[in-house]
């Protein structure tokens, strides 16, 4: 799938863009283009990926003649670049919308007219059912990188949706702020009840490959990860600290959300996913290959899975 072809990934300086990279430089492609608009970030990154397939654009995703410089020649982008972080995204709302709405157009008509043949653009469970701006910022970008296929025509390009939860190790993960502070003997919790589905770095890579090879256009995968409870995680990482419960900051949840009930009517369920189905007439029946149909009233939410992580698995994804 991947041979000899050339693969931009936007936000490329990221935990997950860094995981990605080294995997697919693994693999028989022709050329990596990290895009991001951190110069430092990819002088850094430059030291420590010196493969000669790997080229390194300054650039945002708000730029969209930017973008369409860097699509050129490029056959598949893996869209990561956002604003993540909930409270920045609360307090700085049109900088969310900018970045995460806007920039998602712009990757869609740049990639539909420099004639890119696949699109995957990362997601968050915060997008489902949101009440924060960044998940209402993602939930628009899904619905617009579904809609592009529409978009697209008759042309070859073809856009998709991963979706998923928390990242064991990344920046924005809550593992690195814990550690930091456990010598002070406190870990600071917003609600003891909370919950979140979690999934490596490893896993959130193998499962946008895979999704890149499923893909037919449309859709919004979703794996089936296990949850954790945040005061499990707590317990992981730093035993011996008392919890103290701070209150839910603005924009957060108690539990997170993959599938809604609503989109759960048009989900297929296979073994170790889930496919959102698009709800345009172009989307074929005989694409469902094998899925079948979820119960009425199903929703995929933390809370209530069926798999949960124990405090000894977390203490090892912690320390891995």
């Amino acid at each position: 799938m991947l041979s000899n072809k050339t693969i931009l990934i936007t936000g490329g300086t990221g935990s997950f863009g860094k995981k990605f990279i080294k995997r697919v430089l693994d693999l028989d492609v022709k050329k990596v283009i990290v895009f991001s608009r951190d110069e430092l970030k990819q002088f850094e990154m430059a030291q420590e990926f010196t493969d000669p397939r790997i080229r390194f654009f300054i650039g945002d995703v708000r730029d969209k003649d930017r973008l369409y410089r860097a699509f050129d020649g490029v056959d598949i982008v893996i869209h990561a670049a956002a604003l993540k972080h909930v409270g920045a995204c609360e307090y700085n709302p049109f900088e969310a919308v900018k970045t995460n709405i806007n920039g998602a157009q712009n990757i869609i008509e740049a990639a539909i007219d420099r004639g890119v043949t696949k699109i995957i653009a990362l997601s968050t469970d915060k997008a489902a059912s949101p009440v924060n701006l960044y998940g209402a910022t993602k939930l628009a970008s899904d619905k617009l990188f579904v809609a592009a296929n529409s978009y697209a025509g008759d042309k070859d390009t073809r856009f998709a949706v991963v979706r998923y939860g928390n990242v064991v190790g990344s920046r924005g993960s809550v593992v690195p702020f814990f550690k930091k502070i456990k010598d002070t003997g406190e870990i600071p919790i917003t609600d003891e009840r909370m919950t979140r589905f979690w999934i490596t770095l490893d896993q959130g890579v193998q499962f946008v490959l895979d999704s890149l090879d499923r893909m037919k256009g449309g859709e919004i995968f979703v794996p089936k990860i296990p949850s954790m409870k945040v005061t499990d995680l707590a317990e992981a990482i730093a035993p011996e600290c008392s919890i103290k419960i701070v209150g839910i900051r603005p924009g957060e949840k108690l539990h997170e959300a993959m599938i809604t009930e609503d989109d759960a009517r048009r989900t297929l369920e296979y073994d170790k996913y889930y496919v959102i189905q698009p709800e345009f007439p172009w989307w074929r029946k005989e694409y469902s290959n094998g899925g079948k149909a979820l119960p009425d009233g199903f929703s995929y939410i933390s809370n209530v899975n069926d798999h949960w992580l124990t405090v000894d698995e977390l203490r090892e994804l912690v320390k891995e």
